[in-house]
């Protein structure tokens, strides 16, 4: 009965453990919250830890994590991050009990990673942003310690043997008022943080886009098939994909926002505001854009009616050139105020396509998702290095100078778009009724336009597919055939 009673002990103490671990962990994560609420919410220590997780990341990794998850890749990364978080607690708590010094100091040691990984940030602004991971770190290993010692064991009375039991009532006292301080600064927390956001939110709601100087061409009559199952021509802004590497989507006050033009070639610099791209003539344009990652068949493809200031004069008036006319830049790199950065070819930017900074989104402002206040779009160019969103700074430099983020983890530099086609419907795995089915979907090939699509059944000849009106080169256009 000896050993019996002595196992429940250690399985008690285990437990009690566990759940010090635990709360330390949500008092570590509210303290951070709060804290990073007051300095920079970008800096919380689960956004700065997953932001450095996906830039070390594999870009193989990356493409399976979009094929298997989607646009909820970054959901799942942080509940990853938590889990481990979790188990990491758990067992911080259960050495606690009996080395209470050394769970503490488990639990210091996870808020100098996050310190550093918050530093390591390219949108780190100083060693403030190291503040809410720190704070978080003193907080949770001070309430470890203190949990923890509620949960050991107390000497047994005098002239008794053995251990001790543990304080229940000072562990209860002590778990319950750690969970409703560290609820209160979680929530408080959260209140900072959707204060700070809320400026941004105001100024898009308040908004008027300009009508523009330069209206996109009529659509067709006959570029949407009536065919049930295929895309519609134009994306909703709410089904429009998403792909990037932001963990929290920036929320930028477009009253505060700023854009800067810089670097090799550029002899007159030039800082805007967004009133006063506003104030510029506007150009409207239909353009299809796709992800480098999207697989044959994939989702990540949208065609959208944008808005916004012709990118070529904005560099022609900071004075830059291409390098076919003498220019000595030929790499444009685009900054996020999330700190990524893109590249595209300057030749391509000033060669007559419609490469735009855009404002507005199928007739309202660019959703915070999608890049608000501006976001930076080239036709015939994958997004990887042509859509940066969030943007607010525009350098000019050279290939061999420097690597953007993509091209640093060996992608391409220059990345045309390739002629690809989509079959819509039949869905995968669809069962179509005997008889004549239809089967339809797009294409696009951005800068050459469509003038042919064909179609194979298993072995047999090639035939030409219908095809829809073609609403331009940049615009995916729609096929059928009836089999």
């Amino acid at each position: 009965m000896q050993h019996v009673s002595s196992f429940r002990n250690r399985l008690v103490r285990a437990g009690l453990g566990a759940l010090a671990g635990l709360l330390a962990a949500y008092t570590a994560l509210a303290v951070a919250e709060l804290v990073a609420g007051l300095v920079r919410p970008a800096a919380g220590p689960v956004t700065v830890v997953g932001g450095a997780v996906i830039d070390r990341t594999p870009a193989a990794v990356k493409d399976f994590a979009i094929r298997t998850f989607g646009q909820s890749d970054k959901t799942v990364l942080q509940l990853g991050i938590l889990v481990i978080l979790v188990l990491i607690a758990v067992a911080l708590g259960i050495l606690a009990v009996s080395h209470r010094r050394a769970g503490a100091a488990g639990v210091l040691l996870f808020g100098i990673v996050g310190a550093a990984a918050a530093l390591s940030r390219p949108d780190s602004t100083g060693t403030g942003d190291a503040l809410p991971s720190i704070a978080g770190a003193v907080a949770g290993a001070l309430v470890l310690y203190v949990v923890a010692t509620r949960a050991a064991p107390v000497p047994a009375p005098e002239g008794q043997a053995g251990p001790g039991e543990w304080s229940r009532r000072g562990f209860l006292t002590a778990a319950g008022v750690t969970a409703v301080a560290a609820t209160s600064a979680g929530a408080l927390g959260r209140y900072f943080t959707g204060r700070q956001g809320r400026g941004a939110v105001a100024s898009r709601r308040t908004l008027v886009l300009p009508e523009p100087a330069s209206p996109a061409p009529a659509v067709p009559a006959g570029v949407q098939l009536k065919v049930p199952g295929i895309t519609v021509f134009t994306t909703p802004n709410a089904d429009f994909y998403r792909v990037d590497t932001a963990l929290t989507v920036p929320r930028v006050d477009a009253g505060t926002w700023r854009l800067r033009i810089r670097g090799t070639g550029v002899t007159r610099p030039r800082t805007y505001t967004l009133d006063q791209l506003l104030a510029r003539p506007l150009i409207e344009r239909d353009i299809t854009l796709t992800c480098v990652s999207n697989e044959v068949g994939g989702p990540y493809i949208g065609n959208a009616r944008w808005l916004g200031v012709p990118l070529a004069d904005l560099l022609e008036e900071a004075g830059v050139r291409p390098p076919s006319k003498g220019g000595r830049a030929d790499q444009l790199v685009a900054r996020s105020v999330d700190g990524m950065t893109l590249g595209s070819p300057v030749e391509d930017l000033m060669d007559g396509r419609d490469a735009i900074l855009a404002v507005g989104m199928n007739g309202e402002p660019l959703p915070f998702d999608h890049g608000f206040p501006v976001r930076m779009l080239v036709p015939g160019l994958y997004g990887y290095v042509s859509a940066c969103k969030w943007i607010e700074d525009i350098e000019l430099t050279t290939f061999d100078a420097y690597d953007p983020y993509w091209v640093k983890r060996k992608w391409a530099r220059r990345a045309p778009i390739k002629t690809q086609a989509r079959i819509d419907t039949p869905r995968p795995f669809a069962r179509p009724a005997a008889g004549t089915v239809t089967v339809a979907g797009v294409a696009w090939a951005q800068r050459r336009g469509i003038t042919r699509v064909q179609i194979r059944v298993d072995d047999g000849p090639w035939q030409d597919a219908e095809l829809a009106a073609q609403a331009g080169v940049d615009t995916w256009r729609q096929w059928s055939y009836r089999w």
